[in-house]
């Protein structure tokens, strides 16, 4: 039998509002656009925002099955943070059973830790088997990487290097097996994210670790720990409150990074992550 999708999402769309009337998504959105429109930094309009939320929603009608609260929320998160969700790799917007969660990506966390104003570089470099690499931590540190011209070989691992305004520097290096020992704390390790962009999770856990380490501001700290999370309390100020982190996420802040989802949701990161690159 052939299915309308069109009509389906319609139909998942809508939910009862008091007085028996129903809305959609959309709608509320809609009734949401000027809060929004504030939260938003002045190099992002209201309407290319608006634009990408309602695109995102549409290719995925899971997001549609979601607690509207939860799916407000992680839209107004995004909003505040000045992310955009969707292909560019800043954010996701991601289902995990009827809760939408946020999640930063690699290139958002990225985004966020030059915004410190603190750095005068910074870069996430794969190392390869075959490559020429020294690396040794101590009071003299040494680091050392010649990236071989042709057949690197398996990566090995992935080191991060910060260099400071005030002449300072850091160095953090994880082996491809303290990557692997994360990413087997996730439910969703053979599947999603994991399994179809391996390398930018892999980045994306170097630079969370990383960051606990790093003299960053008090606002991108703040920014930062609202990764993984569904927040509900929809404010002009999300970033004030308390991040409440879902169920499978545990306590991301002084936990190791997990990106995991319940069986329902594996196939929904899978499809998220090869429509835009989740990373």
């Amino acid at each position: 039998m052939a299915v309308n999708t069109a009509e389906t999402r319609n139909k998942l769309a809508r939910r009862p509002e008091s007085g028996g009337k129903a809305a959609t998504i959309f709608d509320l959105i809609e009734r949401q656009k000027e809060q929004i429109a504030r939260a938003l930094p002045k190099h992002i309009t209201a309407e290319r925002f608006a634009r990408i939320v309602l695109t995102q929603i549409r290719t995925n009608a899971k997001l549609l099955e979601c607690d509207q609260q939860s799916l407000l929320g992680a839209i107004m998160l995004s909003a505040q943070l000045g992310l955009e969700p969707g292909p560019l790799g800043h954010a996701y917007i991601v289902p995990y059973g009827r809760e939408a969660t946020f999640i930063i990506g690699y290139k958002g966390y990225l985004d966020l830790m030059w915004r410190s104003g603190k750095l005068l570089s910074l870069a996430v470099h794969e190392v390869c088997e075959n490559d020429e690499f020294d690396f040794e931590y101590g009071l003299e540190e040494r680091l050392r990487h010649k990236p071989a011209l042709r057949n690197r070989g398996e990566v090995i691992g992935y080191y991060l290097v910060a260099r400071y305004k005030d002449g300072g520097h850091f160095v953090y290096w994880m082996s491809r097996e303290d990557i692997d020992k994360i990413r087997q704390r996730s439910k969703a390790a053979n599947s999603g994210p994991w399994a179809t962009d391996y390398d930018a999770m892999a980045r994306k856990t170097v630079v969370r670790q990383a960051a606990r380490w790093m003299p960053l501001s008090i606002e991108v700290q703040r920014a930062l720990a609202f990764d993984e999370s569904s927040p509900t309390d929809i404010d002009e100020d999300m970033l004030a409150q308390q991040p409440r982190f879902t169920e499978h996420d545990g306590n991301v802040i002084d936990a190791d990074y997990e990106m995991s989802g319940d069986e329902t949701a594996d196939g929904d990161a899978a499809s998220d992550a090869e429509q835009a690159q989740l990373v």
